[in-house]
C-alpha cells in the first residue's frame, strides 16, 4: 500500500480546489520550517508555472491579525523593568538583577493566563485569596515585614500586569499571549479585510484559546478550512494521549455537526518495523545513529527520506562526529545551544577573568593565572595570540597572581587580540566593555579562512554570540539600568540563551538532523529517534510558575498533563508513515544523562498493532577479556643503541635503575623515550619542590665548613642563618609563588622546622663527642662497573647529598623529605634483590658505596638516610644481617654480592629479548 505524506495530500487537495487561483489562497502551518517541504509538494502537482500561495507560521498569522510586532524575552524583561520602577515605591524597588529572577517567571504566567483568554483581575485575586488563607494561621499583629512584603507582592500582581499591557499596546510591540488577545480583538477587522483570500490551517494538533476562537470565527464565516492530521487509533482510543486535543475539538466545534472532519487516516495501523534500541550513556546513543545510518546507506544509496531526530541538543555534536564520511549532505534544522558554544564559552571566562581581577584588588587589577591560562589555552585563542612563551614564563616561575602591567610585560609584542582580552575592564563603562567583546569577536573572526570547515563552524559559533553582543549594545543604549559589569553578566546570562547556533544546509537532500517541534506536519520513512527517557521525551513535570498546580486545572490552564500530550503526539505523528523506525534509549538509570525508559516505549509494546513488527536489543560497548592490557615495547635494534648510549655515556643512575624496578615503561618513557612531565604552576607546593629546597638549604649552610671540622659554635651561626637561607631557597625553586599565606605558608614553616631539627640532631652529635668532617655536598660520582658478565662496561653515576668523615670513617648519607624506617635499608638476603621495590633504597645506597669505594681507599664506609620524619632515629645506616646482629660497614664482601645483584638488573635492562612490560599496581 502506497502512503502519501500530509503535505502531498494537502497540496493535492489545495489544487483540486482552487486550481488556478492558488495564490488567493493562505496556508497557515504549525511552523516555519515545513513551508520550503509544502512549496516542493506543490510543485510535484503543478505543470505548469503558477503564483505560490502564501504559506506563513501560526505565529506569523497572529502576528497579522493583532498588527503588532513581538518582542523577544530580554527586551520584554527591560520594558517590564521600567513598568516596576514607575509603580513600586522607592524605598521597595529591588536591583535588576533580583527583578529578573521572578520576573521571568511571572511573565511566563502572563502569556498563558492572555493566551487561554482569561480574565487577569480574577486570576490575580484568586491567587490573591490563596496566599491570604496560607497566612490566616498567624494574627496581623504578629506578621513579620517579610510576610507583609510577600502579601503586598501578590496585591501589586493586577497592577503589574495591566501597567505592562498598556505600557506594551502604547509602544506597539507585545509578548506572544498579549498580541494572541489582541488578534482576537481586533478578528472582526481583519476578517472584513480578508477579502477574497481563502485561509487553510493545516497540521494543527494542540491550540490554546485564542486560537481556537479565532480559528473557528474564521470557519463560520466560511473564510478557512482547516485540515488535521490525526490516526483513527489516536481518535478513538479515549485514553490515548496523542488524539487528546483532536478528539476534544471533534466533539465540540459546532461546526462539525453538518461538516466532515478532515482528514483522519489509518497510517498508523499499516506494516512497521520498529527496533527499541537500549545502550548506555549519550555518546552510546550516537555512535548507534551513526551506525544506522551507515546500513540504511548501503541498502538504499539516498538518505532524503531518513530524519535523525535528537530528542536533547547536546546530542548534535556527538552524532555529526558519529556519522559516517559517506554522508555527503545533510541538513541540520535545529537550533544549537549555546551552552556549549565554544565563543560563548570564551566571553564567559572573559566574564569571569575581569570580574574576579576587580573584586580582588583595584589599584593593581590582579589576574588569578588559572583564569589566565583557561584564556590562552582557549581553541578560539590560543592558535592566534602566540603565548607560548607566556605560558611557559608563568609556568617555570609559579606565578600565581599577575597585574595587568606585568603581564604585558611578559609578552613583549602583544597582538591587537591580546589587548583586547586582557585590557582593564575597571576604568570602562559598559558600553565601552560590549564594543571591546564585540571587537574581539571580530579579531578572533579576522583569522579564520572561508576554504576551511572547521574555521567554517567556529565562524557560525561566533556570529550567534556576535549578534547577542550587539543585541546587548542596543539594550544598553535604550536601557541605561545596566550600570554595573555585574548587572551586565546577568543580563548577559540571561540573553546568551537566546544564542542557538543556526547551521546552513540543503533542506531538500541528504539526511535531515532535528529536534522534535521541528519534525512537526514533516514524514519520513526511517525515522531514528534518540533520548527516549522519561524526562527527555516527554520531558517530565515542570512547574516554572507562580500559578499553582490545581488553579491551573481549575481555571483551564495547561498543565504538565497538556505537554506529555503533546510530546504523545509529535512521536506517534513520527510514527505515523514511517516504514522503518529506530528508537534509541540510555539504558542507565543513574547519572547527568540517565533516567528511565520513556512510557512510550512502554506503550508502543503493550498496544502493539498486529502489523507491527516490533524488537527490542541492548547494545553494549566492546568490553575486552581483561579490564586493561599491560603496555609491552619490546627492545628494537634503536632502543638497544639508547641504551648503549646511556650505559657508556650519561650513564644509569640509582633512581634510573629503580625507577625500572618500579616499572619498566617508566623507565622507557623517561630515560629511552626523555618525555619529562609537563611543566605546570605549582599552586600549592609540591613534596619533591619542598625536598628540593631543604636539600639546597642544607648544602648552602654547610658549604662554608667544608674540608674542616664542625664545632658547635659553627653550628649555632647556621641556626642563625637557617631562616633566610630557606626564604632565600624557597624563592630560587619556587620562583614568584605565593608563600606568605595558606599551604604553602604551612610547607615554608615545615621546611625551617625540618632544618632546625636536623641541626639540632647534629649539634647533640658534636656534643655526645663525636668528629664531622664534611668532604663533598651535593657532588656527583661515576664509576664504570667492568665485569665479563656484562656484555660492555657500564657507567653508573648519580648525585649523592653529603660525603663526611666521622669518627674516622667514611659516611655516604642519603636525605629524604619523606619518612624512611631502618627496616627500609636492612638487607636479611642477597637473592631477589632486585625483583622487590621494596629494596629500593637498599639500592640507592650500595650504588653510592660502589661509586666511591675506590676514592674511600680502604677506609670503613657507611652509606644510610637521615630522614625528616623520622629525625629521631638520626642516621639510619645500610645494615647487612649476619646471624643475629647487623653489619652497617660496607665491606668488600658486600660490595661483591651487591656487583652480583646490580649485574643481573642490568643485564635484564640490556637484553633485547626482554621488552619493557608495564607493571599493574
Amino acid at each position: 500500500m502506497t502512503t502519501f505524506s500530509f503535505l502531498d495530500k494537502l497540496s493535492t487537495a489545495i489544487i483540486d480546489q482552487y486550481q488556478g487561483n492558488i495564490s488567493d489562497v493562505v496556508i497557515v502551518l504549525p511552523n516555519k520550517r515545513a513551508k520550503i517541504f509544502l512549496i516542493e509538494a506543490l510543485k510535484k502537482q503543478l505543470t505548469g508555472t503558477l503564483f505560490a500561495p502564501e504559506i506563513v507560521s501560526i505565529e506569523d498569522f497572529i502576528q497579522d491579525v493583532a498588527g503588532i510586532r513581538t518582542c523577544d524575552n530580554i527586551e520584554l524583561l527591560f520594558e517590564f523593568y521600567d513598568v516596576y520602577l514607575e509603580i513600586t515605591p522607592e524605598e521597595k524597588q529591588q536591583s535588576f538583577e533580583l527583578f529578573a529572577n521572578w520576573a521571568k517567571t511571572l511573565l511566563q504566567d502572563f502569556n498563558e493566563i492572555d493566551r487561554y483568554l482569561l480574565k487577569p483581575s480574577y486570576v490575580f485575586s484568586y491567587l490573591k485569596d490563596i496566599e491570604d488563607i496560607k497566612h490566616w494561621s498567624l494574627d496581623l499583629e504578629k506578621r513579620t515585614t517579610m510576610i507583609e512584603n510577600y502579601l503586598e507582592f501578590w496585591n501589586l500582581l493586577p497592577r503589574y500586569y495591566e501597567a505592562l499591557y498598556g505600557h506594551l499596546l502604547r509602544k506597539g510591540i507585545g509578548y506572544q499571549g498579549l498580541i494572541y488577545r489582541e488578534a482576537v480583538e481586533n478578528l472582526n477587522y481583519f476578517s472584513e479585510t480578508l477579502g477574497t483570500k481563502k485561509l487553510i490551517f493545516a497540521g494543527f494538533n494542540a491550540l490554546n484559546q485564542a486560537e481556537e476562537k479565532i480559528i473557528q470565527q474564521l470557519l463560520f464565516n466560511d473564510q478557512a478550512k482547516i485540515y488535521w492530521d490525526i490516526d483513527a487509533v489516536f481518535l478513538n482510543d479515549s485514553f490515548h494521549d496523542a488524539g487528546l486535543f483532536v478528539r476534544r475539538f471533534k466533539k465540540e466545534w459546532k461546526q462539525y455537526t453538518a461538516q466532515p472532519f478532515e482528514w483522519i487516516v489509518n497510517d498508523f495501523s499499516q506494516e512497521k518495523n520498529i527496533q527499541i534500541i537500549g545502550t548506555p550513556k549519550t555518546v552510546g546513543q550516537a555512535k548507534i545513529a551513526g551506525k544506522l545510518i551507515e546500513e540504511i546507506q548501503l541498502k538504499t544509496e539516498s538518505l532524503d527520506k531518513v530524519a535523525l531526530v535528537l530528542g536533547e541538543e547536546n546530542l548534535l555534536i556527538p552524532v555529526l562526529y558519529a556519522l559516517p564520511s559517506s554522508v555527503d549532505s545533510l541538513n541540520i534544522t535545529m537550533g544549537y545551544s549555546s551552552k556549549n558554544n565554544p565563543a560563548q564559552i570564551l566571553i564567559n571566562k572573559l566574564f569571569k577573568l575581569h570580574t574576579n581581577a576587580i573584586q580582588r584588588d583595584e589599584k593593581h587589577y590582579v589576574f588569578y593565572y588559572k583564569e589566565i591560562l583557561d584564556i590562552l589555552t582557549h581553541p578560539l585563542v590560543e592558535p592566534y595570540v602566540k603565548a607560548g612563551h607566556l605560558v611557559q614564563v608563568i609556568n617555570q616561575n609559579n606565578i600565581t597572581f599577575l597585574t595587568q602591567k606585568k603581564l604585558l610585560e611578559i609578552q613583549e609584542t602583544p597582538s591587537v587580540l591580546f589587548r583586547l582580552l586582557f585590557e582593564k575592564w575597571n576604568d570602562k563603562s559598559v558600553g565601552d566593555i560590549l564594543d571591546k567583546l564585540s571587537q574581539t569577536l571580530l579579531a578572533i573572526k579576522s583569522f579564520l579562512s572561508n576554504d576551511n570547515e572547521e574555521d567554517k563552524l567556529s565562524k557560525t559559533f561566533l556570529y550567534s554570540v556576535f549578534k547577542v553582543v550587539n543585541k546587548l549594545i542596543n539594550y544598553y543604549e535604550a536601557h541605561p539600568k545596566i550600570d554595573t559589569i555585574s548587572t551586565l553578566y546577568t543580563v548577559y546570562k540571561q540573553v546568551i540563551d537566546l544564542a542557538e547556533v543556526s547551521f546552513e544546509g540543503e533542506p531538500l537532500t541528504g539526511l535531515q538532523i532535528m529536534g522534535v517541534l521541528e519534525s512537526r506536519v514533516l514524514d519520513f520513512e526511517t525515522v531514528i529517534v534518540t533520548s527516549m527517557n522519561e524526562g527527555k521525551f516527554p520531558a517530565g513535570k515542570t512547574m516554572n510558575s507562580f500559578i499553582p498546580y490545581d488553579v491551573k486545572r481549575e481555571l483551564g490552564l495547561p498543565t504538565y498533563k497538556e505537554k506529555d500530550a503533546i510530546y504523545s503526539y509529535h512521536f506517534y505523528h513520527l510514527l505515523l508513515r514511517a516504514k522503518n523506525i529506530y528508537l534509541l534509549y540510555n539504558t542507565e538509570s543513574e547519572g547527568l544523562d540517565a533516567g528511565e525508559r520513556s512510557r512510550f516505549l512502554t506503550q508502543l509494546e503493550i498496544e502493539k498493532q498486529p502489523n507491527h513488527k516490533l524488537s527490542h536489543q541492548i547494545y553494549n560497548a566492546f568490553l575486552p577479556d581483561k579490564a586493561y592490557e599491560s603496555v609491552s615495547v619490546p627492545k628494537s635494534d634503536r632502543i638497544m643503541a639508547r641504551l648503549k648510549e646511556i650505559a657508556t655515556g650519561k650513564g644509569f643512575s640509582p633512581s634510573g635503575l629503580t625507577a625500572y624496578m618500579r616499572n619498566p615503561i617508566q623507565f622507557y618513557n623517561q630515560r629511552i623515550l626523555r618525555i619529562s612531565e609537563v611543566e605546570e604552576v605549582e599552586e600549592n607546593i609540591a613534596l619533591n619542590t619542598l625536598g628540593t629546597i631543604i636539600h639546597a638549604t642544607l648544602e648552602e649552610l654547610y658549604k662554608p665548613y667544608q674540608n674542616k671540622f664542625l664545632s658547635l659554635s659553627d653550628v649555632d651561626w647556621m641556626f642563625a642563618m637557617a631562616n633566610g637561607e630557606v626564604e632565600k631557597q624557597f624563592r630560587l625553586e619556587y620562583k614568584e609563588g605565593e608563600i606568605t599565606k595558606g599551604k604553602n605558608l604551612l610547607a615554608f614553616e615545615v621546611a625551617k622546622r625540618n632544618v632546625y631539627n636536623f641541626l639540632r640532631e647534629e649539634k647533640r652529635k658534636l656534643e655526645e663527642g663525636d668528629a664531622v668532617k664534611i668532604i663533598a655536598l651535593e657532588t656527583p660520582l661515576e664509576r664504570v662497573l667492568e665485569d665479563n658478565r656484562l656484555p660492555f662496561p657500564v657507567k653508573i653515576a648519580g648525585n649523592v647529598d653529603r660525603i663526611e668523615i666521622r669518627n674516622g670513617k667514611v659516611r655516604i648519607v642519603d636525605y629524604k623529605t619523606g619518612k624512611v624506617l631502618k627496616t627500609n635499608v636492612q638487607l636479611k638476603e642477597w637473592t631477589g634483590l632486585t625483583d622487590d621495590i621494596k629494596n629500593d633504597k637498599i639500592i640507592q645506597l650500595l650504588c653510592y658505596a660502589f661509586m666511591y669505594e675506590e676514592k674511600a681507599a680502604g677506609q670503613e664506609m657507611e652509606v644510610g638516610i637521615v630522614s625528616f620524619k623520622n629525625m629521631k632515629s638520626g642516621f639510619m645506616p645500610f645494615g647487612r644481617k649476619i646471624e643475629k646482629d647487623f653489619e652497617t660497614i660496607v665491606t668488600p664482601e658486600i660490595m661483591d654480592d651487591f656487583k652480583t645483584q646490580i649485574i643481573i638488573l642490568i643485564n635484564e635492562i640490556l637484553d633485547q629479548n626482554i621488552p619493557f612490560e608495564e607493571k599493574i599496581k
